[in-house]
């Protein structure tokens, strides 16, 4: 079973991603077959093996992510089908449609689970500048109501806020959301405005907003370190 969609992928403009506002960012529908979506959601991490993230103090004075967080690492024990499509995001047809859509060469892949319960909110914020871009996909199925929340919120703060800040939603225009239900994934660039968050989720006690992240960071200086150390791009110890 072939889990990405290559003609979804083929089809996607790159012009057309990078002349997006307030910066580059793409809603992506059926980028998963149908049974490789079906399959995954099915065979989701269990929260065990997560790490319960609450009241995480973050730089800038920006309000924690509360959530529960697996990072991937080499060794760790997975499904069958989470192990098959980390293989294909590893292989040429996926790696060759980020090189396109964001117009580099070389990057290196992380990944991570994020689990959210009722109240968890991810604050405003700009991604560190290792990271060129970030791919969020979407693991809830049709059940996931909209009055629950759980939108990634592309936000603009019209060049008003620094990037080492901590603005609120107020302050902030919402350009666009992208749903967390169904086989949906958003793709976004880094840049010093790309300000995106999600707000208090309002989802019944015993639900989780269940999410897949993809960051591509590029090859600086503090990734070259941190691989020197034996840690990965967003400082874990890689453990075999």
């Amino acid at each position: 079973m072939e889990y990405l969609n290559r003609e979804c992928m083929a089809e996607m403009s790159p012009e057309g991603f990078r002349e997006q506002r307030p910066y580059p960012w793409k809603k992506i529908q059926n980028l998963l077959s149908d049974g490789g979506f079906s399959k995954l959601c099915e065979n989701m991490p269990d929260v065990s093996l997560f790490t319960r993230d609450e009241g995480v103090k973050r730089a800038y004075g920006q309000a924690s992510h509360d959530r529960f967080s697996l990072h991937y690492h080499p060794g760790l024990k997975l499904s069958q089908p989470w192990t098959d499509f980390l293989a294909e995001l590893e292989g040429e047809p996926y790696q060759s449609f980020l090189r396109r859509m964001l117009g580099i060469n070389s990057f290196l892949l992380t990944y991570e689970w994020h689990y959210a319960w009722q109240g968890c909110s991810v604050s405003p914020h700009c991604d560190a500048s290792r990271k060129v871009a970030t791919h969020l996909f979407y693991f809830n199925q049709e059940n996931w109501e909209a009055t629950w929340g759980g939108q990634t919120l592309i936000l603009d703060g019209g060049g008003r806020f620094a990037t080492h800040s901590a603005p609120a939603f107020e302050e902030l225009e919402v350009v666009a959301s992208s749903e967390p239900a169904g086989n949906n994934s958003l793709l976004f660039q880094r840049t010093r405005n790309s300000w995106h968050g999600v707000r208090p989720l309002n989802c019944p006690p015993g639900t989780v907003r269940r999410l897949f992240k993809v960051t591509v960071n590029t090859i600086n200086f503090q990734v070259w370190w941190r691989k020197v150390r034996g840690k990965d791009p967003d400082g874990y110890r890689v453990r075999m």
